[in-house]
Formats: structure tokens, sequence, C-alpha cells
């Protein structure tokens, strides 16, 4: 099977504009192709899985990865797939995410001498005369045929602003700086993206000839891909200090029966003949399934010792005989303690189990805090010292997020 029709085996590939040339390219090693990576923290998270784990396959094939980072973009903001208008970011924050993206993204794709790139759009956009572009890029797009783009379309009703107006000439800006100063031939993106990726394609086409070589490609199920990342009360990050490996292996351990052989397909780099195999399971065997997604993804990101940590975690906690050292756990001092005793929502917002003393009080009202097998009863609970001592307490959030707290 050749680069691509894995690809295309793992539902990774949705549109093409030209898929012959675009195949050939790829199997043959000679695709330079870029990802775009707007810094708007600092961290990636789950929803960006689906996009490294390309880079990744592409560059084992000999192809050549950007990832592209949107210090220039990020300015402004991309409206596609959003009902308002993002904030705007300080050039030291943008600077500071995008050190950050450069770490995690090591883990997947090898940079250096023609290897990987990583390249900030700000280095050109910013330098832009906004009457150079007008004339020599503005005069490319069709506003008619932009409005009808789904991504604008979406903000209309609410008021899109000029601003955002121009993120796709500044998007298809960086395919055509790229495929100039990098010899990028090829762009993948979302689906939320194909407006905004035609229109580099067009742009090249129409400043440098209709023989200019430039391909794209979207990837499947971007918006699924998207709300991957997301959970009841915020994203499920790639650094360990945001979502520590525990809960990043419980994140896939957890996920929908429906979901799991797709999520093996298209995030781990298991061979598709063991991946059909497991089509075939049923029932508990669904949980095997689901104990192998978490465990590859977790070894992905992590490395194969904090998986290894995390699964008998899980194990200790749910099946038993586990190690439990490595549960999630949060040592406590004397000088967390008030009078020799912490209460319930204030242990909960140290151990962040509650982001904050009103949304741990919610939880206990509403019966979903548990320590040591019994339900807190009342938000005025405190445990003293004591209680924290030798095994500590287990404190349990829902059906599935455990912690260990001691002293």
């Amino acid at each position: 099977m050749t680069c691509y029709e894995e690809l295309k085996a793992r539902g990774l590939i949705a549109q093409v504009t030209n898929e012959e040339e675009i195949s050939n390219m790829i199997n043959e090693g000679k695709a330079v192709f870029y990802i775009g990576f707007d810094p708007t923290a600092d961290s990636l998270h789950v929803g960006h899985f689906m996009a490294l784990c390309l880079m990744k396959r592409l560059q084992m094939a000999g192809n050549r990865p950007i990832a592209l980072i949107g210090g220039g973009t990020g300015m402004i903001g991309d409206p596609s797939g959003r009902t308002d208008m993002r904030s705007m970011m300080t050039p030291e924050t943008i600077q500071h995410n995008c050190d950050c993206f450069k770490k995690q993204m090591e883990r997947f794709i090898e940079f250096g001498e023609g290897k990987a790139m990583m390249i900030n759009n700000a280095d050109w956009l910013m330098k832009l005369n906004y009457v150079e572009v007008l004339r020599e890029v503005g005069a490319c797009f069709s506003v008619n045929n932009m409005l009808r783009a789904e991504c604008y379309k979406q903000r209309m009703e609410k008021g899109l602003s000029f601003l955002e107006f121009n993120y796709m000439i500044m998007q298809s800006y960086d395919f055509y700086y790229l495929f100039q100063h990098h010899g990028c031939n090829m762009q993948f993106g979302g689906d939320d993206q194909w407006s905004n990726m035609l229109g580099g394609t067009e742009l090249i086409r129409r400043k440098l000839g209709k023989d200019a070589h430039a391909m794209t490609i979207t990837l499947l199920l971007n918006s699924e891909g998207k709300k991957m990342g997301k959970t009841a009360k915020g994203a499920v990050w790639l650094d360990p200090n945001k979502t520590s490996p525990y809960e990043f292996y419980q994140y896939w351990r957890n996920v929908g029966d429906g979901d799991v052989l797709k999520c093996l397909r298209m995030l781990t780099f298991l061979p598709l003949e063991q991946i059909d195999e497991m089509d075939k399971w049923e029932g508990s065997q669904l949980n095997t399934a689901k104990e192998i997604l978490a465990f590859e993804l977790t070894k992905l990101v992590h490395g194969e010792e904090e998986a290894i940590k995390a699964k008998e975690a899980a194990k200790a906690l749910f099946v038993g005989g586990g190690d439990m050292s490595n549960v999630p756990a949060t040592q406590f001092t004397a000088d967390d303690l008030t009078d020799g005793a912490v209460s319930i929502l204030d242990l909960m917002v140290k151990c962040k189990l509650a982001p904050s003393k009103k949304e741990a009080r919610r939880l206990v009202e509403q019966g979903g805090v548990e320590v040591n097998g019994e339900k807190v009863a009342a938000a005025a609970a405190s445990y003293t010292s004591d209680d924290l001592s030798g095994d500590g307490l287990m404190v349990k959030k829902g059906k599935k997020v455990y912690h260990r707290v001691h002293m």
C-alpha cells in the first residue's frame, strides 16, 4: 500500500485539487507541505493531534513538513468555525506560545537541515506594505466569491469585521510566500479551511502562471478533531502540566464505542491489518481496544514510561492490583492547612479538580464529589492533617476522575 493510499484508508483525506498529481508527489517523497497552527495558547491540544500525526506519517515517507506558526495571522484571528471575534494577543505572548509549540512538535516530527521546518508567518506578514498588498494581492480576490465562503457566511449575522475579512488574503499569501521562498508545493488543513486554501492555490496560479504547481488537501473530520480537544470544562492539552499523562490516558480510554476504531486508524501508527482485526471485536473487547488506543497515544505524546504509569494507575483504580502510586496525587503541607484542617472546596482547587471554590461548591452540592468512597454531603466538609496522613484521601470527581491527597 502506498503512503497516499494508506492516508485514505485511515480516513484522513477529504478533498483534493488534483488527486493523481498529489498522490504521486506524496508517494515519491517530493511533497514540501505546510500545516498552520495559530498560537492562541501555550500548548497544543488533542484537536491538533490529527495534523501532527499526519505530518509524522508524511515525513516518514520522505516528505518535508513545514509547521507554519501563525504569529502574524494570530494578530488578527481566524473567523473560520467561530461565531465571535478572537481577542488579539501581544507579540510577546505569541512568541512564548510559538516556543512551547516547537517543544511539543518535536515529539512528532524531526526538525533540522533538510528535515522539518518551523516558520513564523510574522516574518513576512508584519513587513508588508498595505498599498502593495492591495495592488499585488487584493486584485486577485473577488469580494463576491469571498462572501460565499462558509467561514464568512456564518459570521455575517453577528458582524464580520474588516480585520477578520482579511484573514483569507493573509492565509493565501502564506502559501504564495512559502511556495516562492521554501519550495512549498502542498498545503493541508481542516475542512473549515478549504476556502482559504483554495485562495492560496489560486493566488499562486494567477501570480506565477497556470503551470505553477500548488496542491491543496483537506483533512477529514476536522470539526470532530476540534471537538476532540474539548471536554466539558476545557481542553485536553498535550502539555503534562495542563493535562497529566494519566488524565490524557483516561480521555482516550473513555472515547465512545463508535469512535475507537476511527481514532485507532487516524491517530495511531498500528498496522491497518491489526486495526481491521479489532473491527470484529464486540462487548468487553471494545474496552481492550480503548486501552490500546489510550496507551499508544499517551506513549506518542508523553513517552512509553509515562504511558505505562498511566495504564497502571487506571488498573489500580478500576480493576485493582495496579500501582496506586501512579494515580495523580497532590501533597499537602502544614502551610496548606488552616487551624490544622483544609476544606473540601480549598482541597479541590489546590488539586486542580475545580478552577474555583464556586465551581467546587457546585460539584459538591450536586453530589458529584466522593472522598474515600463516600459522597461529600456538604460544602462545609473539611479534613484534618490526620486524615491526610498515611495513604491520605482518595477524591473522586464525577464518575471517572480520581485524585489522591496526602501529607
